[in-house]
């Protein structure tokens, strides 16, 4: 039987954030312009719910052709593939993997020093239909979490790095790194940090995700394609909404070699494959 999900809508926010708990992830609250996406296999995009995505003013008009919300009835399990922490030189194995498959993936990335020579895979990732979402400039805790100050002066050098590749306008997303409920955050901005920063995020428009599958792929252990592979389809089995956690960082290539196969098998089981802003849509 298909879960319910009550609108995203401010009135319904604790509402909703009750019920995607219920499915093991968790989504913060906003509604804005949904990004076009080039896959004909994946779930349609629905038309705006009527606000701006960050970086673009009022009054935005919906997509040509954009199909209605489908009804709860009629989704199929969904699934969102994401990977975080890059782009690197694994990058180009899991964009050549998606497009072979003919899905689209959100990438949530990061700009720093190490992975300057890679940030044209931005591009070239959004022009294949996959969403661009952000993760960290710099990726170091003890610089974004001392203050709510600090990590959205973070998030706008990310933003200002990635211009050159991706349109800011149709970036919506973010997720926290460490997820929204990480708890190494206290250590240098307290405990209520992370309230602070996911209700200053819906303030200001932004969608942020958690996940709820996870390729354990970056928790500091070595996997094979094989262990990754196991790791995401066991975490995926019986749920109807995936939102799956991988990295595409530089260490972790096998990731890359795995993918194949985790598509593979969600296709066998009847998955549609959205960006996360899709899901977002689809949920509301």
């Amino acid at each position: 039987m298909q879960r319910s999900f009550p609108t995203l809508r401010a009135a319904a926010r604790w509402l909703l954030l009750a019920a995607v708990s219920a499915a093991g992830f968790a989504l913060g609250v906003a509604a804005s312009r949904p990004a076009p996406l080039s896959q004909a296999a994946v779930l349609p995009t629905p038309p705006p719910a009527g606000q701006p995505a960050p970086g673009r003013g009022p009054g935005g008009s919906s997509l040509p052709g954009a199909a209605p919300p489908a009804s709860q009835a009629e989704l199929p399990p969904l699934v969102c593939l994401t990977f975080d922490d890059g782009p690197s030189r694994t990058t180009p194995a899991v964009l050549a993997a998606l497009e072979e498959a003919e899905v689209p993936a959100t990438f949530f990335v990061v700009a720093n020093e190490n992975n300057e020579s890679y940030l044209p895979l931005i591009r070239q990732a959004a022009q294949a239909g996959c969403e661009i979402a952000l993760h960290s400039a710099s990726h170091r805790y003890s610089d974004i979490y001392r203050s709510a100050d600090a990590f959205w002066e973070d998030i706008a050098l990310l933003r200002q790095r990635i211009a050159p590749y991706v349109d800011d306008g149709e970036v919506r997303c973010l997720r926290f790194p460490g997820g929204s409920t990480n708890t190494v955050s206290r250590k240098y901005g307290g405990d209520a940090l992370m309230g602070q920063l996911k209700e200053q995020a819906e303030e200001q428009g932004w969608r942020w995700v958690d996940w709820n599958v996870s390729a354990e792929d970056a928790a500091g252990k070595k996997l094979s394609a094989e262990e990754v592979c196991r790791n995401v389809t066991g975490g995926s089995a019986g749920l109807e909404r995936c939102i799956v956690l991988m990295h595409d960082s530089a260490t972790t290539g096998t990731t890359a070699e795995a993918l194949p196969s985790i598509i593979r098998w969600y296709k066998e089981e009847g998955y549609a494959f959205c960006t996360v802003s899709q899901l977002y849509d689809a949920l509301e």
